[in-house]
């Protein structure tokens, strides 16, 4: 009896190891991606990068102010647009499952979800950019607002799903108007649900460059101005890293290095957030 324990206890300990071995495998790349990119970008960043524009072609310095502005504005007028669809989209799918309506529109985030980033930024080229006669931040918001949707969406229909039906029984037979136990009641339980997606569809916009090729295109200089050709960080690292300049190669290691931060601190900000909700709830 006691050797077969032994037994069972030393295949347990084996089992564990190799998991164990397994998830450090799986994290091994992300470990080399992000200290390359820490080591090749973080000599590159000081306060002249951060608040300077770049500079022509043969001159030394620069920075990436333009593209922290523009990427700043294009992701805020898409989180405003993409956010409020999205959850209430999301409230409709969670609240109304058997509908076909509910089916169908389910059926289509999901393909929204799959379809290319290239794609959506040929469709808002056709749909926007072309009709103005002029590149912007307007259309490059669009079509990244197109993209957090589906993000957005289902991470509110699952996380209402998982709410018990005793919160909202419980609010209705009190008397409660049915808008009121929604907004009162069914969103602030699912809170920490809702903005893990809404980061995640954040973090997950914020890299983009093939949309903004078609939409935003581009700005050497700081502007503000949503009608015009706007710079962000995606853009400007491509432009630079597939430049012939080592000058602009270590520009874009650099802008590499603070998007990088950002999607991390994003990242550690939601959780501690969905955290303390949690606690608090």
């Amino acid at each position: 009896m006691d050797a077969r324990i032994g037994i069972r206890n030393t295949k347990s300990t084996l089992f564990k190891g190799l998991i164990v071995f397994l998830a450090f495998l799986i994290t091994l790349p992300l470990i080399i991606v992000l200290l390359y990119i820490i080591k090749q970008g973080i000599t590159q960043v000081n306060w002249h990068f951060l608040t300077h524009v770049p500079a022509p072609v043969g001159e030394t310095g620069g920075g990436i102010s333009n593209a922290l502005l523009g990427s700043f504005i294009i992701v805020v007028m898409s989180s405003i647009v993409a956010i409020p669809v999205g959850i209430l989209a999301g409230i409709y799918l969670s609240e109304n499952p058997g509908t076909k309506l509910a089916y169908y529109s389910g059926l289509c985030v999901d393909i929204l979800q799959g379809v290319p980033s290239i794609v959506v930024g040929i469709v808002i080229y056709f749909w926007i950019v072309k009709p103005l006669g002029t590149f912007s931040a307007i259309s490059g918001s669009v079509a990244l607002a197109i993209m957090m949707l589906p993000i957005v969406i289902r991470s509110t229909e699952q996380t209402l799903r998982l709410l018990p039906p005793s919160l909202k029984e419980a609010a209705l037979s009190l008397g409660v108007p049915y808008h009121r136990v929604i907004i009162k009641v069914i969103i602030p339980c699912g809170f920490a649900g809702i903005l893990s997606g809404i980061m995640l569809s954040i973090a997950r916009i914020i890299g983009e460059t093939a949309p903004l090729l078609f939409t935003a295109f581009g700005n050497p200089y700081l502007s503000s101005a949503i009608t015009k050709p706007m710079e962000t960080l995606p853009h400007l690292i491509y432009t630079y890293a597939t430049s012939p300049y080592d000058e602009w190669h270590n520009l874009a290691w650099g802008a590499s290095f603070i998007l990088l931060m950002f999607v991390l601190l994003l990242n550690i900000f939601t959780k501690l957030i969905t955290r303390k909700w949690n606690i608090q709830l």
